[in-house]
This record gives structure tokens, C-alpha cells and sequence, in this order.
């Protein structure tokens, strides 16, 4: 694997972890009634945040890791776990009530404290673990071993891959009012719920590769990776 290559696919399983697309209801309802301004700061902030954690990992996950004792099953059993909590609260209630802002339309013109106030809310269980959860934070752990293999080349192709992933995500909550007015209030919630189903099956997926990986031969192969090559 050279420098390009690895490139092209840690964005590809970035913006595929992270999914701006289909979180683009939740991030609705977090900025109902916000102009555009407020709603791009709020955005903006949350992708410098996805950007900063991910580079973060990509420079110390393996040491941290190592450091704390912490096996990459055991990371992957945890955050799935957390993932697993989330999913069940997205497909069971009104999930989209936690991130409503009675405040968002009190003062229009409050850009930054708007910004601010909401990115605050939204860290966690938005940021994390529902954009950046374990597969995001384990891809980019393991993409980092690859780049040190390769040198600074794959190290300079991580790091753009983590910004282009960022910058997805930035345009397609930028193009959230658009996207909310067309499926409407009715749509955004089934959105949600079936984003929830979705992530529990994915949480519990790994549940399972990690359950896999600390106990070998407890849990076929077949279940663990489904499907051979497009494993997170």
C-alpha cells in the first residue's frame, strides 16, 4: 500500500463511520430555528472538533493504548456497548427532543454565543460516540500503523484524509435546511429511528469482532466480518 492508497481509503471509511448523511436530522433538530450563520458556526465547530480528535488518535492511539493496557478488542467491545445505548434510545423514543433549543431563536444575531452554546450540547452523544465512535477511532489507529510503515508521505496522506473527512461533513450539514425541508418533520423522525436500528446492529457487530478478537475461535469468522473486505 503506498501513501495514495491509504489516502483514499481512510477518507472513504471516515465519511463512511461517521455518516454525515444520515445524521443530518439530528443535526436539524439541534439547530431548529437557527439562521444559517448560526447553524454554519455550529457545524464548523464540530467538524474542527472531528478533525482535532481523529488527529489526535492518529499521532498517540497506539500508544495510548498501550499505555492505559487497553486492547483494541476490549476498545471495540466498549464502544460498541455505548453505540448499543445510543442506537436503542434513537429507535425506541423521541430522540430528537434531547437536542431541541427552546432557546435557538431568542437572539438571531448571537452567532458565536449560539455556536458556542450548542457545541457545547452537542459533544456528547452527537460528536461522540455517534460520529466519532469506535470504527471511526480504530480505523484511524490501525491507518496510523500503516502510514508509519510507509513514512512521512503516509503520514501527510492520513492527515488529509482526516481534513477531507472533515470538510465532508462540514458541507452536508451545511446543507442541512435544504435537506430538512425536503423530508420534513414526519421524515427526519423516521430517518432517526431507522439510523437507530442500523446502529445497534452495528454496535453489536463490535460487540461481536471484539468478543472475536479476546476469545479466538468463540465466534465465527463469518459473523464477525460479514463481509469479507468492507470491515470497519
Amino acid at each position: 500500500m503506498d501513501a495514495v492508497d491509504l489516502g483514499v481509503n481512510l477518507f472513504v471509511a471516515l465519511f463512511a463511520l461517521v455518516d454525515p448523511i444520515g445524521n443530518v436530522p439530528i443535526f436539524a433538530a439541534a439547530t431548529a430555528g437557527a439562521t444559517l450563520s448560526q447553524r454554519l458556526n455550529v457545524s464548523a465547530m464540530i467538524c474542527l472538533f472531528i478533525v482535532a480528535f481523529l488527529a489526535f488518535f492518529f499521532f498517540t492511539g497506539l500508544w495510548l493504548l498501550q499505555f492505559f493496557g487497553i486492547s483494541l478488542a476490549a476498545f471495540r467491545i466498549a464502544g460498541g456497548i455505548l453505540l448499543l445505548l445510543l442506537g436503542l434510545d434513537m429507535a425506541r423514543e423521541d430522540f430528537l427532543k434531547i437536542f431541541a433549543d427552546a432557546d435557538a431563536a431568542k437572539d438571531l444575531g448571537d452567532v458565536r454565543g449560539y455556536a458556542r452554546r450548542r457545541f457545547q450540547r452537542l459533544i456528547v452523544p452527537f460528536a461522540m460516540p455517534l460520529l466519532i465512535g469506535p470504527g471511526a477511532i480504530s480505523t484511524v489507529i490501525i491507518q496510523a500503523g500503516e502510514a508509519q510503515a510507509i513514512g512521512p508521505a503516509g503520514t501527510l496522506a492520513g492527515m488529509i484524509a482526516i481534513v477531507g473527512a472533515g470538510a465532508a461533513t462540514f458541507i452536508c450539514f451545511g446543507l442541512t435546511g435544504p435537506i430538512s425541508r425536503l423530508l420534513g418533520e414526519v421524515g427526519m423522525a423516521i430517518v432517526v429511528r431507522v439510523l437507530g436500528l442500523i446502529l445497534c446492529a452495528l454496535a453489536i457487530q463490535f460487540i461481536l469482532a471484539g468478543l472475536g478478537e479476546a476469545i479466538p475461535g468463540m465466534i465465527s469468522a463469518g459473523v464477525t466480518t460479514p463481509y469479507p473486505g468492507k470491515g470497519h
